[in-house]
């Protein structure tokens, strides 16, 4: 059963005039059904994510082999159309591995469920900020520390960081992406997988707008 739930964030910069938000997540209110549904939302990502690399070419894709090797009769020989068949060495391969994209599907709404569900659960362990990085011109690694670490935040081995920001710049990128256990990701790239590894979320106040706006 589904349920609308409202989360009061408060911004962790307390010198602007808006100092919280709330927003409106329709999540999964029972604990059995959250499992569920995250469950699928991941072997779902996962599926989607595979990719069965190992491929063997066939007698049709062997370069060569296209002249028949001798004639059909009067040599004494076995029949031959094709140097490439799989009979012959340099031939082509039968029952061979092929390369494979693996895919899954799951309803956009039970997608949203599971991560709007998983946003309310990670609500304690989320951090809002105004902006990231609006006043430097270059990267710059040493800031994008200093800034995570004013929020509150320790970088360290045992601790995963995701950072939502509603545009993924150059800059942005740049300056964090030398950040040990630190991945920074688009609004609209928000996933499962990198939800369930985040320890802490970062997110911006233009990100936390939409998702408020389009409901993930």
């Amino acid at each position: 059963m589904s349920i609308t739930k409202e989360l009061k964030y408060t911004f962790s910069s307390n010198d602007q005039e808006e100092n919280s938000k709330i927003i409106q997540l329709k999540i999964i209110n029972e604990h059995q059904e959250q499992m569920y549904l995250i469950h699928r939302a991941l072997k779902q990502q996962l599926k989607n994510n595979r990719i069965r690399n190992a491929h063997s070419k066939t007698r049709s894709e062997v370069r060569g082999g296209g002249k028949k090797p001798w004639k059909q009769k009067g040599t004494g020989r076995a029949r031959a159309g094709s140097s490439r068949s799989p009979l012959w060495k340099g031939g082509g391969i039968i029952f061979g591995p092929r390369k494979k994209l693996y895919t899954s599907k799951i309803n956009k709404k039970e997608k949203r469920l599971a991560i709007n569900t998983l946003l309310a659960n990670k609500f304690t362990s989320t951090i809002i900020t105004h902006q990231i990085l609006d006043d430097i011109i270059t990267p710059n690694t040493k800031t994008a520390i200093s800034e995570i670490k004013k929020l509150g935040v320790t970088i360290q081995k045992q601790q995963r960081i995701l950072v939502i920001v509603y545009k993924k710049t150059q800059l942005l990128y740049l300056s964090f992406r030398n950040i040990y256990n630190l991945e920074i990701i688009e609004v609209h790239s928000i996933n499962i997988i990198s939800l369930l590894k985040a320890d802490k979320i970062i997110i911006t106040s233009c990100a936390l707008e939409q998702i408020n706006k389009r409901n993930f």
